[in-house]
């Protein structure tokens, strides 16, 4: 049995348009903006897996895709595909697509990826210190 889309689609729709009029208003690298910071980081002084996602937002909404991605990588590469999931998990998608889409179904490298990003992008040497949001 699918879900029918629009009765979550249209909350959906509406929080990303706030979201995104937020993040075109209000800057996560300056004092005094709304966004919650990381309270892993703040504890530990470490980043974790999601650290820099809303200032990646910042820069995608403000279409600056390389300081996007200098945020955080991983979130900004696999975002597309988690999309893709989630669609799928509603609709079916085209066959190309699904095709694409398989083998991300699997949880494990999910499992295995994520901690091992945040691994890595604590780690002091190059090319690792790329990985961390910039400042």
């Amino acid at each position: 049995m699918k879900v029918q889309v629009w009765w979550w689609g249209v909350p959906l729709a509406a929080l990303s348009l706030l979201g995104i009029y937020l993040l075109r208003t209000y800057d996560p690298n300056v004092a005094g903006n709304p966004f919650l910071p990381c309270v892993f980081h703040q504890m530990t002084g470490l980043y974790c897996p999601g650290c820099g996602m809303t200032r990646a937002l910042h820069a995608l909404v403000h279409f600056d895709l390389r300081r996007a991605l200098r945020m955080n990588a991983f979130f900004i590469l696999s975002a597309p595909i988690l999309a893709l999931m989630v669609w799928q998990l509603y609709q079916p998608l085209p066959l190309m697509l699904a095709k694409f889409v398989k083998p991300f179904m699997n949880p494990w490298p999910w499992v295995f990826a994520v901690p091992l990003f945040a691994i890595v992008r604590n780690l002091p040497w190059y090319p690792f210190y790329f990985l961390a949001p910039i400042s």
